[in-house]
């Protein structure tokens, strides 16, 4: 059956509430948090866009800006399932990919393509204490304005040392996938240690009991 106007007028609604948390956190730096509420948002995406289709006259959007988010930052997490989700989500909604003048099928598949490229550097950086920047492409072939472009968005987000030499820059890692670091609990704040690697996918809460994902605390809120 389809939705009345006050139905897809409120999944209108709802979906640019969504995409604010988002912008939130992705500006508290809370970088798993925010792709989670990009993935919220897209329950709403068909009925927002019925509606602006039916009552704002906007046939067609550029873009989707919880879609984008998760395609740009799902790959330099490791978040496969997050990509999988998508994938099934354009499976299944036709509408999405098809009123949305970007290819997000194949925006997905640059997707898939970028995250393989981070898994190698960031096993390259793994089993080494300090990289040459510039010598990247001579240790994993490639494009180096790819590895230089993912090194630049690793020291963006707080995961990548970035240190001027000869220049170029020394890269290391700021804390091990082994390392123990604090996080929080994304629904009840209850906080738990672990080693990082551990919370970059989701785990069952021994609070709340939820799974979800554990907001990584950073160093200066201990």
């Amino acid at each position: 059956m389809a939705k009345k106007k006050t139905e897809l007028e409120a999944d209108a609604t709802r979906y640019y509430s969504k995409v604010e948390e988002m912008r939130w956190a992705h500006d508290q730096r809370d970088y798993h948090g925010a792709l989670g509420l990009a993935v919220a948002a897209w329950e709403y995406v068909d009925g927002m866009m019925q509606f602006e289709r039916r009552f704002e006259d906007k046939s067609e959007r550029n873009r989707l800006e919880c879609v984008d988010y998760v395609l740009r930052y799902a790959p330099l997490l490791f978040e496969v399932q997050t990509l999988n989700t998508l994938s099934a989500l354009l499976r299944t909604q036709k509408r999405v990919d098809k009123n949305t003048a970007a290819d997000l099928a194949a925006n997905l598949e640059i997707a898939y393509s970028l995250m393989k490229e981070a898994h190698r550097l960031w096993d390259h950086l793994e089993r080494n204490v300090q990289v040459d920047q510039d010598r990247l492409r001579d240790s994993l072939g490639g494009d180096q304005d790819r590895w230089r472009w993912l090194a630049e968005k690793w020291e963006s987000m707080g995961l990548v040392l970035r240190v001027p030499n000869r220049g170029s820059y020394k890269l290391s890692l700021l804390t091990r996938m082994e390392s123990e670091v604090r996080a929080k609990c994304s629904i009840c704040g209850v906080v738990a240690k672990a080693a990082k690697g551990r919370f970059w996918e989701q785990i069952t809460c021994p609070k709340c009991k939820a799974t979800v994902y554990f907001v990584i605390l950073l160093p200066d809120n201990s």
